[in-house]
């Protein structure tokens, strides 16, 4: 199995826990050659009997996956063909559908901040444990005028409970990983200076296991079936982000540092500053 030919992932294989680093820089934002990445990485990994465990960190300690990238919709046609791999999901849903259905124990180690997309990426997986000091969750693409189109709104709905989930949705907040983890968005929060021995302590304890024995607790804990929820979120999403204001709140947040750094550090102020002058 060849590891070394992606561009934005670095992949070590170790006592059968795979970890995956994910590198797209400035801010790791999920792009088309991501998304085509991590379904190749993933689909090699599906039948290795000797990796029972995969671990997704980054490679920036700031950002885990910003959000979608705001120019992957000039790459729609192109990206096609990824999306037909798994029905009745559409491209953004097919990288939560992919984590979801991976046989082996996913866990995310989310040290910096993850938005939409990378919200939806953390609710996808099977266990994520962040950064006390350090992380932030949002589903913020109220703030964009659009709903999450990557599965944001069913998978909140089952991790974290309705009235939760509204909040989340209709506020667009980062919040942090203690809040997170009451709510049930996370596993749990741990001292940034000890995430990265907890996480290998979860993986190497799951990877110890046999693979029948992971197989048979992930079948008898399956996750739900969403593929309703999936099409009229999609078909919501698609309904919105066709409009004027998305257009306009995505122009402008491209203009005043969206997928930089120091914009997106306090993404949100930026968005709802764009909003109150609309």
């Amino acid at each position: 199995m060849n590891l070394d030919q992606y561009t934005t992932l670095h992949v070590a294989i170790d006592a059968g826990v795979a970890r995956i680093t994910l590198d797209n820089p400035p801010v790791n934002v999920l792009s088309g050659t991501l998304i085509r990445e991590l379904h190749d990485l993933l689909a090699k990994l599906r039948d290795d009997r000797s990796v029972r465990v995969i671990v997704f960190s980054s490679a920036n300690p700031e950002f885990f996956i910003a959000h979608v990238d705001i120019h992957i919709l000039d790459e729609m046609d192109e990206l096609q063909e990824i999306a037909d791999r798994i029905p009745d999901a559409n491209i953004f849903q097919g990288v939560g559908e992919l984590v979801r259905r991976q046989p082996q124990v996913t866990i995310v180690k989310l040290a910096g901040k993850a938005r939409a997309g990378g919200a939806e990426f953390i609710a996808a997986a099977d266990m994520t444990f962040a950064a006390r000091e350090t992380a932030g969750i949002g589903q913020s693409e109220v703030l964009m005028g659009i709903v999450p189109g990557g599965g944001g709104t069913q998978y909140l709905g089952e991790r974290v409970g309705r009235n939760r989930a509204l909040e989340l949705l209709l506020t667009g907040d980062l919040v942090d990983a203690d809040t997170a983890a009451a709510y049930g968005w996370i596993n749990r929060a741990v001292p940034a200076a000890g995430l990265d021995a907890f996480v290998d302590g979860v993986a190497e304890k799951i990877a110890a296991l046999s693979p029948e024995l992971i197989t048979a607790v992930k079948r008898l804990v399956p996750p739900a079936d969403l593929a309703d929820g999936l099409r009229a979120e999609n078909d919501t999403w698609a309904e919105l982000v066709s409009g004027d204001l998305p257009a306009r709140l995505m122009a402008g947040a491209l203009e005043h540092g969206a997928q930089t750094p120091a914009g997106e550090r306090d993404l949100e102020s930026v968005m709802r500053s764009l909003t109150a002058d609309l």
